[in-house]
C-alpha cells in the first residue's frame, strides 16, 4: 500500500460517521451524474468526503483551499482512484488559481467550499454556468462572510448552504478541532511549554474558545482579547482575562489570532512585544498578523527552525510561525479525522439536500436544515457507543402544546 492510500485508510478507520453515509449514498446513488466541484483542504480525511460523493455517483474535481496543507500523496492516490485532483503542496497563488479555474471549468453543478475561493470565482470569471447550479456549501465563518457580502449586493445567484454554522460543526470542527490542531502546530514548531506562560488568543469565537479551553488545560495563563462586548462578557465569565490587545501585547509570550478578520496583530502591537514572544494564526487567511508591517519593523529575519521564522526589532526577537498562514494545517495536520468525521458527513448530507430540494432554494445563505445536524450527532453518538434516552408520546405532546397541565 503506497503512503496516500496508507493515510486515507488510516482517516477511514477514525470517521464512522461518514464511512456509514457513504454505504448509503453506494446503495441508493443520490448524487448520480452531479458535477461536484470541491476547493478544500486537500488531506487523508477531505479524501474520504471525495469518495463518499463518489460512491454517491457524483463526478467530483477538488482543488485546494490552501495549498501549503495539500497532502501530495494523498492527492495522488484519490487521482490514481478516479477523482480529478487539481492541487500540489507549495503552489504560488498563479498557479493555485489556474487550478481553482481548472475546477470551475468542470461547470460543477454543486460547490464544497473552505473559504467561498471556488464561487466566487464561479461568479467572478464564469457567470454563466452559475444558471445550471444546484447550490453550494461553505465550511469557514470567513467564507459566509464573503458570501454574505455577495449576497447584500444582489449577486449571489444560487442557494448556499451554511455548514459552518450548523451546531455540530461549531462544537466539534471549530470548538474541538481547532482547540486541538491550532495547539499542536505551535507546539510541533516551537517545542514549548505552555504551562506557566501567558497565552494571548485575539477572538472569541467558537475556534477561540476552543483555544483558550485547551491552553489552559495546559497551564497557560490566558488573556482573551475581544471587539464584541457579549463575547468578552462570556470570556470574563469563563474565567479569562479580557483586555484590549495593545495591553495584552506585553504581557503576552504566545499570541494566536483566530478572528476572521485582518491585521489584527500590528505595528504597534510588535513594538510592544517582550524578546521571545511567538506569533501564530489559527483563522482562514494569511492576514491576521499584519507581516509586511513585521518585516519592515524588523532589522533582520532568520529562520531558526523549520517553519519558524524570527525577526529582530530593536534587539527583541518576535517569532513568526508558518509565515503566517493558519497554523494547524500548514505546520501540523490539521483537525483529527474524528472532528472532519462531523464536518464532512455536514457536507455529504448538504449536497444531497441541495440535489433533493433542487428548484425549492432561492438564492441566499440557508441555515443547514436542523434535521441533517440531528441526523449526524445521532449517527456519531452510535459509533461512540452511546444511548440517550427518548421522550414519552405524553412528554413530547406536552412540549408541543400551549395549555398548563398538572
Amino acid at each position: 500500500m503506497d503512503a496516500g492510500e496508507a493515510r486515507i485508510r488510516w482517516a477511514d478507520d477514525q470517521m464512522p460517521v461518514l464511512r456509514s453515509i457513504r454505504e448509503r449514498f453506494a446503495r441508493e446513488q443520490p448524487l448520480e451524474g452531479i458535477v461536484v466541484g470541491a476547493c478544500l483542504h486537500v488531506t487523508s480525511e477531505t479524501a474520504m468526503l471525495a469518495r463518499t460523493l463518489a460512491a454517491g455517483g457524483a463526478e467530483v474535481a477538488l482543488a485546494a483551499s490552501n495549498p501549503f496543507a495539500t497532502q501530495d500523496d494523498v492527492a495522488a492516490a484519490l487521482a490514481g482512484g478516479g477523482i480529478e485532483v487539481h492541487a500540489e503542496r507549495g503552489d504560488d497563488a498563479e498557479t493555485w488559481a489556474s487550478r481553482v479555474a481548472a475546477v470551475v471549468a468542470r461547470a460543477p453543478r454543486i460547490t464544497l467550499d473552505d473559504g467561498a475561493d471556488l464561487l466566487t470565482a464561479l461568479h467572478l470569471a464564469r457567470p454563466d454556468l452559475l444558471d445550471g447550479m444546484l447550490g453550494g456549501t461553505e465550511e469557514t465563518n470567513t467564507g459566509l462572510v464573503r458570501l454574505r457580502a455577495l449576497e447584500a449586493e444582489g449577486r449571489l445567484a444560487c442557494p448556499v448552504i451554511a455548514v459552518n454554522e450548523a451546531v455540530a460543526e461549531r462544537v466539534f470542527n471549530d470548538r474541538f478541532g481547532t482547540g486541538q490542531s491550532a495547539l499542536d502546530g505551535i507546539l510541533r514548531t516551537t517545542n514549548l511549554l505552555l504551562a506557566g506562560r501567558t497565552l494571548v488568543v485575539l477572538g472569541y469565537g467558537w475556534a477561540g474558545k476552543g483555544v483558550a479551553l485547551r491552553a489552559d488545560g495546559m497551564g497557560a495563563s490566558v488573556i482573551v482579547c475581544e471587539v464584541d462586548p457579549m463575547r468578552a462578557l462570556e470570556a470574563r465569565m469563563d474565567g479569562f482575562e479580557v483586555m484590549p490587545a495593545l495591553e495584552a501585547a506585553e504581557r503576552g509570550d504566545v499570541f494566536v489570532t483566530v478572528t476572521g478578520g485582518r491585521d489584527v496583530l500590528r505595528g504597534e502591537h510588535f513594538s510592544r512585544m517582550k524578546d521571545g514572544a511567538v506569533l501564530a494564526n489559527a483563522g482562514h487567511f494569511d492576514v491576521e498578523i499584519d507581516v509586511v508591517a513585521l518585516r519592515e519593523a524588523a532589522s533582520e529575519v532568520h529562520e531558526v527552525r523549520p517553519r519558524v521564522d524570527q525577526y529582530v526589532l530593536e534587539g527583541r526577537r518576535l517569532n513568526l510561525l508558518a509565515a503566517g498562514r493558519v497554523v494547524n494545517l500548514a505546520a501540523a495536520e490539521g483537525h483529527p479525522a474524528g472532528v472532519m468525521d462531523i464536518s464532512f458527513a455536514l457536507q455529504a448530507l448538504a449536497a444531497e439536500e441541495l440535489v433533493r430540494r433542487a428548484g425549492e432554494l432561492a438564492p441566499g445563505v440557508h441555515p443547514v436544515p436542523e434535521g441533517i445536524d440531528r441526523e449526524v450527532a445521532a449517527l456519531k453518538l452510535a459509533s461512540l457507543g452511546v444511548r440517550i434516552d427518548e421522550l414519552s408520546p405524553e412528554q413530547a405532546r406536552y412540549l408541543r402544546g400551549w395549555r398548563a397541565e398538572g
